[in-house]
């Protein structure tokens, strides 16, 4: 039985509003039942509901709630930025066992400001984007299929990513092509969602008919994710 998801509720955007103006341990510790309430139970009820919809785009995809959402205690020891807890949440949906800049992955997230879902690389992974670059050099066709049945570029997605500013792009290219070959990382991001929308269990539909039109360049960026890997173990 798939569980009911309701939408998450204003406490929970209030929960993350009252974290962004105090942003410490001790109003964290205060406010900790408020967190497992507004946000993390209903994270992973929404996890849960979105699963049967990732199951029908893989069968390998890591499921567990407590697996697939991020931890709102933030890594502050690479990072300009010391405040310890995050603002806002999300959550991955990703091939069981592999690390997050090795895979390709589905995201949610959730702030005070926006929600917004999508999919794509997880910071820089040059094994998987020399894969995808071989792969419109050599089968443009393929490419092309994948992000035309996919329906990208549109006007209400993003393609997004830091791109290498001196990478020479071959002239023999597809037209349509060019723009992604010198992307170091690239994901494909669901704008425009009214955040009103999240309060609803209609977040799940909406997500998860996007989640399946993009199962096309799933299929492309795991198998260059999946080229990327062997190169490494190579």
């Amino acid at each position: 039985m798939i569980p009911l998801f309701d939408g998450f509720s204003e406490e929970t955007i209030r929960f993350f509003l009252g974290l962004r103006f105090h942003n410490n341990a001790s109003y964290f510790h205060d406010h900790k039942d408020e967190y497992e309430a507004y946000v993390k139970e209903p994270f992973f009820q929404f996890i849960l509901a979105m699963a049967p919809t990732m199951e029908a785009i893989a069968d390998d995809f890591e499921l567990r709630p407590a697996k697939c959402l991020a931890r709102i205690r933030r890594d502050t020891r690479f990072t300009k930025d010391k405040t310890p807890y995050r603002d806002h949440l999300w959550l991955m949906f990703k091939r069981t066992g592999e690390e997050r800049d090795k895979t390709v992955m589905y995201w949610f997230e959730l702030s005070p400001d926006t929600v917004n879902w999508g999919l794509g690389f997880w910071g820089e992974n040059r094994p998987a984007m020399n894969a995808l670059r071989t792969m419109i050099t050599d089968k443009p066709e393929k490419v092309l299929k994948a992000f035309h049945q996919a329906n990208i570029p549109a006007h209400n997605f993003t393609i997004d990513g830091e791109q290498y500013k001196r990478m020479k792009i071959p002239t023999d290219i597809h037209s349509e092509l060019k723009p992604y070959y010198p992307y170091k990382e690239l994901y494909i991001c669901r704008r425009g969602i009214p955040l009103a929308e999240a309060y609803s269990g209609r977040i799940v539909d909406l997500c998860g008919q996007d989640m399946l039109r993009l199962k096309p360049l799933y299929k492309l960026f795991r198998e260059a994710a999946d080229i990327g890997l062997a190169a490494l173990d190579g």
